[in-house]
C-alpha cells in the first residue's frame, strides 16, 4: 500500500480521492494502513543506512539529518516525514490529496513537529531542492512514471540523495500484494494495480532515463516465522538509493 499518488505530469484523480478516503485511519496501526506501519520500520532501517552511508554519518548520532532539507513525495499523513523530522531534517511533505494533507498536518501539530505539508502536482509548487528526496511506495500510483521521476531529480540538489521503493511486477506479487492482501483485508481493495508494478530493471533504467544513478537494492519479504523483514529478494518490493549521474 503506497503513501499516496503525486506525480509531475498528472495525478490519478481515482488514485488520489482512493487514498483521501483512508486519511482519517492512516494513523491507527490496525486500520486500513496497517500494512504501511508494518513496513515503515523496515524503511527506515534502510532509509537510515543510506543515509549514513552517503554522508559518512556517524551511525550512533540521533539526528543524522539535522542540517539537510527533505522532501517526502506521496507523504500520506506522514508516517514517514514525521520521522525524518525527528532525524533533523527540515521536512516538506507532498501529497495529492487534501485530506491526506490535513490529517498530516493535524498530526505533525499534536506532535510537536514543524512540517511543511501541501497539496498537489510536485511540478505546480515551486519547493526548489532538497538534500534528501524520498518517495515510497507511489512510483506505482502515477501516471507519468518518466515524468514523475524526472521531477523527483530536479528536486534532488547535488550531493542530495533520492530513497524510493515501489513493488515489482512478478507473479509473487500479483499472489501476495494484490489477490491475497486484498482478500484478507491487509490492503484495502483498489490499493494496487499489477500492470503497473514496476521491475529492478526497469526501475533502474528510467532512473537512468531521468539523469540519476541507481544505487542498492534491497527487498521487502514476508516470512512465515519473522514477518516483513529486509532482504535481498527483490520479487515482491524493491528499494533503491539514487544520485545525480
Amino acid at each position: 500500500m503506497p503513501d499516496a499518488t503525486v506525480t509531475a505530469a498528472t495525478i490519478r484523480p481515482g488514485e488520489a480521492e482512493h487514498f483521501g478516503r483512508l486519511a482519517h485511519d492512516w494513523w491507527d496501526p490496525k486500520g486500513p494502513s496497517a500494512m504501511l506501519h508494518k513496513m515503515n520500520p523496515l524503511r527506515l532501517a534502510f532509509l537510515r543506512e543510506a543515509v549514513d552511508s552517503h554522508w559518512d554519518g556517524d551511525p550512533a548520532s540521533t539526528r543524522p539529518l539535522a542540517g539537510k532539507r527533505a522532501l517526502d513525495v506521496g507523504c500520506g499523513a506522514g508516517l514517514l516525514a514525521e520521522p525524518l523530522a525527528r532525524l533533523g531534517a527540515e521536512v516538506t511533505g507532498v501529497d495529492a490529496a487534501e485530506e491526506n494533507v490535513a490529517v498530516a498536518k493535524a498530526h505533525a501539530a499534536g506532535s510537536g513537529l514543524a512540517i511543511d505539508y501541501r497539496a498537489g502536482e510536485l511540478a505546480a509548487l515551486g519547493l526548489g531542492r532538497f538534500d534528501l528526496v524520498t518517495a515510497m511506495e507511489v512510483l506505482e500510483h502515477v501516471a507519468d512514471k518518466p515524468a514523475f521521476l524526472a521531477e523527483l531529480a530536479g528536486h534532488l540538489a547535488p550531493g542530495g540523495l533520492l530513497v524510493l521503493s515501489t513493488p515489482n511486477r512478478t507473479p509473487q506479487s500479483r499472489l501476495l500484494m494484490v489477490g491475497l492482501a486484498e482478500a484478507i483485508g491487509a490492503i484495502p481493495k483498489g490499493t494496487h494495480h499489477w500492470d503497473d508494478f514496476v521491475t529492478p530493471h526497469e526501475l533502474r533504467e528510467s532512473l537512468a532515463d531521468a539523469g540519476l544513478i541507481a544505487g542498492t537494492l534491497k527487498g521487502i519479504t514476508l516470512s512465515p516465522l519473522k514477518g516483513l523483514q529486509l532482504s535481498d529478494d527483490l520479487s515482491l518490493d524493491c528499494l533503491v538509493i539514487a544520485k545525480h549521474a
